[in-house]
């Protein structure tokens, strides 16, 4: 199996359209803040921040969140990249909207919710993916918000790729090179 496109830019552009009107339908944004999860969650999370911003007029706190040293894979012998955390409010009480790319095994979203306690206690956090890989969870975390389901083999990934490094925004299934 070659790589194949799972969601071309139109499709991606879309999709962003349709999960910031189902969080705006669904969110009352007074105690609300959007967290995207480093790195390329926050790319997907700004695209959503930006047209709930341009639909709604509301500005809503924005944040990045890196869960590299909350991660249970962390002392693995991989040697991981960190990147910036960069949250300027205060977290305690509010709803928090997380954002990631794909939801796969869950244990990224298990990181993610244990840097978030750090910064204090919130009211409620809901989860907002572009890809659900559902029959792959290791751990019990669902979406509220889902862009597109997906079932795939383990030996698939599914890579979302933005304009900012390829010439145009796409989801694709890559098939892994095992040796």
């Amino acid at each position: 199996m070659s790589d194949s496109i799972l969601l071309n830019g139109k499709q991606i552009q879309l999709t962003i359209e349709r999960l910031s009107r189902e969080v705006i339908e669904s969110i009352n944004f007074q105690n609300t803040v959007i967290i995207g999860v480093q790195p390329r969650g926050v790319l997907l999370a700004e695209k959503i921040h930006a047209k709930i911003l341009e639909l709604t007029q509301k500005e809503i706190p924005f944040g990045r969140l890196d869960t590299t040293f909350h991660r249970d894979d962390f002392r693995r012998g991989k040697s991981l990249n960190a990147k910036q955390t960069e949250i300027d409010f205060q977290m305690e009480g509010k709803n928090v909207l997380l954002i990631d790319d794909v939801l796969y095994t869950g244990r990224t979203i298990r990181a993610a919710l244990d840097a978030l306690l750090s910064f204090g206690r919130p009211q409620k956090i809901e989860l907002l993916v572009l890809i659900d890989r559902r029959f792959n969870r290791e751990l019990p975390i669902q979406p509220d918000f889902v862009g597109r389901v997906v079932d795939t083999i383990e030996a698939v990934d599914v890579e979302v790729q933005w304009a900012a490094e390829v010439s145009e925004n796409k989801v694709l299934f890559v098939k892994q090179n095992k040796i």
